[in-house]
C-alpha cells in the first residue's frame, strides 16, 4: 500500500490520510520513550511487536462487544483505522500500585488497589500530562458527565478481559493507560476505544518473578526491552514458543 499524506506524527506513531473516507493508516515506530520524552532510544522491532499487539489486543476486545478504532492490520508495522476525534484525556485504569500513584501515595509497589481505580490526565507533555478530576473535565467541555459515566464502563470491560487474557498466560496487569475517541456517523457519534493497547501503555509482570514486562525495562534501565515485548508475545500465541529473541525483524504469525 502507498503511503499517502502525513496527518499527524506522535512520540511512537505516525498517522497517515487513509485509503477511503473516514479512515487512516497507523505507522508504528521503533522510539521508545519515557518521562515525557525526556529519555529516548530506537529499539530495533518494537513497532513490529506493538503492531501486532494491538492487533491482538483490539480484535479481542472487538470479539466481545468494545468498539475499537481497529479495522485491520495491514502490514508489519501498519493497521488500517477508523478516524477519530480524540478526547484529550488519558484514561488510567490502576488494579496495584506502582508508578505515580505509589510516590503521591507513599504506597508500596504492588499493594492491591480495594478495586479497580479510574483516574484521567490531560494530554499535554509540556504539562506533564496532569491528574484531573471530572469536575475539571467537565467544566472545561473536554467530556460531558454521560460521556463520563461511558468511558469509565468501558475502561473497565477493557480492564476485565485484559486482567484475564494476561493472567492466563502467567501475567499481572498492573495497569493501563487508553485513549477514547469520538467516531461520526452524520450527527451522531459514538464512544470508541482508539490509539494502541501494547507493552508501552501496560504495566506487566509476571505473575511468578515479578519481573516486568513493559516499558518500566527502558524507563529504569532494567534490561532489553525488546526481550521483554518479545516475551508478552510469545505467551499470548503472537509469537511461535521457540523464539528467544527478537531485536530487529520479530518473526509474527499471522
Amino acid at each position: 500500500m502507498a503511503r499517502r499524506k502525513k496527518i499527524y506524527e506522535g512520540k511512537a506513531k505516525i498517522l497517515y490520510e487513509g485509503p477511503e473516507p473516514g479512515t487512516l493508516v497507523q505507522y508504528f515506530k521503533d522510539d521508545a520513550t519515557a518521562f515525557n520524552a525526556e529519555k529516548r532510544d530506537v529499539i530495533d522491532g518494537k513497532g513490529v511487536l506493538n503492531n501486532r499487539l494491538s492487533e491482538f489486543f483490539m480484535t479481542g476486545l472487538a470479539n466481545i462487544g468494545v468498539p475499537t478504532h481497529f479495522l485491520k492490520r495491514l502490514n508489519m508495522r501498519e493497521q488500517l483505522i477508523r478516524a477519530v476525534e480524540i478526547i484529550p484525556l488519558e484514561v488510567i485504569v490502576r488494579n496495584f500500585a506502582a508508578g505515580s500513584i505509589s510516590k503521591r501515595l507513599g504506597m508500596e509497589e504492588g499493594t492491591p488497589m480495594p478495586r479497580p481505580i479510574v483516574e484521567f490526565s490531560y494530554k499535554d507533555d509540556a504539562l506533564g500530562d496532569p491528574l484531573v478530576p471530572e469536575e475539571y473535565i467537565i467544566a472545561f467541555g473536554w467530556a460531558s458527565q454521560q460521556d463520563l459515566d461511558d468511558i469509565v464502563s468501558l475502561a473497565l470491560r477493557v480492564n476485565d478481559y485484559m486482567s484475564g487474557v494476561m493472567f492466563g498466560a502467567g501475567i499481572k496487569l498492573v495497569d493501563f493507560k487508553i485513549e477514547i475517541g469520538r467516531h461520526y456517523d452524520g450527527d451522531f457519534h459514538r464512544l470508541i476505544l482508539a490509539d494502541e493497547i501494547s507493552p508501552d501503555s501496560c504495566r506487566l509482570w509476571d505473575i511468578e518473578t515479578g519481573r516486568k514486562l513493559d516499558k518500566d525495562v527502558f524507563r529504569r534501565d532494567l534490561g532489553d526491552l525488546a526481550d521483554a515485548y518479545t516475551e508478552v508475545a510469545r505467551r499470548l500465541g503472537v509469537m511461535p514458543t521457540n523464539v528467544t529473541h527478537a531485536p530487529t525483524k520479530p518473526t509474527l504469525i499471522n
